[in-house]
């Protein structure tokens, strides 16, 4: 690296001055949405072509220099961060739906397109792109493809990487390269889209993809299903695996546990009644009679296991009510405690009721409130230690790892969702093998033998 000066100057060179920000400037790049910290790098690029891209990492390959791509800044796991400074690539200027096509099922996009903005306009044409992260209204595709977003649906429909049909990525040396097929089936040599899906952008920084589409399902039924007592949040557990034993494979199963609605009242469109300790909210879509023997069976199940109440979203509005009182549930969280550390474990559905007792056994052993909550259907469950004071910051650390062995002991998983990035990173030996974590070392390697692409991401 020949230094700022340099790198700045060449920069100027490539890029018009309204999109390259250093100094103070680089501020709004210097953080996302996790609580690792704040890391400025030494200068942020806005880039709004594929070629642009190309010429910017190649110049940075050159001078080797480091290399963060970045979306919208939504995750959780600081992915995003300059933590070896260099420069923050951001594609959310790249923001154009390219095609979406109703005869093969396929839109082509870049990497800055929001995703609940490709949902609204697929399902203008009749369309349905199922993966729905919690960040779906500010989070953009590129990012979900980076770290293999999923969301409620991904229980029924599978997460990102079901749908990743093609990329164009630009690799560490600056080559631009597509990967994959247009075609659903397809074979031919190793499955290099796969494994940019889920790679935080240390492979390579995605220009455009090509992402499979499914007809929208004619109806959507959502159940809200209330248990009380206090041993709702068991009965609601055991009413889960109820569910898929009865042969309903829904398309959503969110369990909502008593900390998350209590930091929820008269903060949310849905007030649940006092004595309810528990919920599950319970999607099923697909032909009108499918979905009322399915609502039939959700009752019967959910009943069956004490629930006191099941009301039914009469029309959209309803829905969206249920759905945005889900989603109101992190920020709910942080308003009643003004710090906490959120985990996204995921474990065998059979060991979400032994995962959320273990939650509880180390939150009141170290003095520490605890939430559970999330897609019970799936087993991915999101655990937040909610804490006052960073005076408190060697006990949250203390419960983080407890819970993430716990996750692991349970043939759980680190992280189902938000990824490892900075903040996970220690912690990967827990689920992971020596030998396999230098496979994969071995794999950053070959495309990237400078470390240039995001680097000290993932690995310990």
């Amino acid at each position: 690296m020949t230094g700022h000066p340099e790198l700045i100057r060449r920069l100027e060179a490539l890029i018009p001055a309204e999109r390259l920000h250093w100094h103070d400037a680089v501020e709004p790049f210097a953080r996302d949405e996790s609580d690792v910290g704040r890391f400025a790098p030494w200068a942020a690029v806005e880039a709004t072509s594929a070629e642009e891209v190309e010429a910017i990492v190649g110049l940075c390959a050159e001078l080797r220099c480091p290399v963060v791509p970045r979306g919208a800044g939504t995750g959780k796991a600081g992915g995003a961060l300059a933590h070896r400074g260099g420069v923050v690539l951001s594609l959310a200027r790249m923001s154009r739906i390219v095609e979406l096509d109703p005869v093969d099922l396929v839109a082509v996009v870049q990497p800055g397109v929001i995703t609940g903005v490709l949902q609204r306009e697929a399902e203008t044409i009749g369309l349905f792109y199922p993966p729905d992260p919690n960040s779906l209204e500010s989070c953009t595709l590129g990012g979900n493809v980076a770290h293999n977003a999923g969301g409620p649906r991904a229980l029924k429909y599978g997460v990102t990487r079901d749908y990743l049909l093609a990329t164009e990525v630009v690799l560490a040396s600056g080559e631009r390269l597509r990967t994959g097929h247009r075609s659903i089936k397809g074979v031919a040599g190793y499955d290099l889209t796969g494994l940019l899906c889920g790679s935080e952008g240390t492979l390579g920084v995605l220009t455009e993809l090509t992402l499979q589409l499914l007809p929208k399902p004619p109806c959507v039924q959502t159940a809200l299903a209330h248990f009380t007592g206090g041993e709702g949040e068991e009965h609601a557990l055991a009413a889960v695996n109820a569910l898929f034993a009865a042969g309903l494979l829904p398309r959503a199963c969110e369990f909502i546990d008593t900390r998350a609605m209590q930091a929820l009242a008269g903060r949310a469109p849905v007030d649940f009644p006092p004595d309810v300790t528990a919920a599950l909210v319970v999607e099923v879509d697909g032909n009108e009679d499918g979905c009322g023997r399915d609502l039939v069976t959700i009752d019967t199940v959910c009943r069956a296991h004490g629930a006191a109440d099941l009301l039914l979203a009469q029309d959209d509005q309803q829905r969206g009510r249920i759905w945005e009182t889900r989603r109101r549930i992190s920020p709910s969280l942080r308003a009643v405690r003004p710090l906490k550390v959120s985990e996204d474990i995921a474990v065998p559905r059979r060991q979400l009721l032994p995962m959320v007792r273990e939650v509880r056994r180390i939150g009141a052993e170290l003095g520490l409130e605890t939430a559970a909550y999330g897609h019970a259907g799936d087993g991915n469950l999101h655990v937040n230690l909610l804490f006052e004071s960073r005076d408190d910051a060697a006990r949250v650390e203390q419960g983080l790892e407890a819970v993430l062995r716990a996750a692991v002991a349970l043939g759980g998983t680190i992280t189902g969702e938000h990824g490892v990035g900075l903040a996970k990173q220690r912690f990967l030996p827990l689920e992971q093998s020596t030998p396999l974590i230098e496979a994969q070392r071995a794999i950053k390697r070959a495309l990237d033998p400078y470390d240039l692409l995001n680097p000290g991401k993932i690995f310990p």
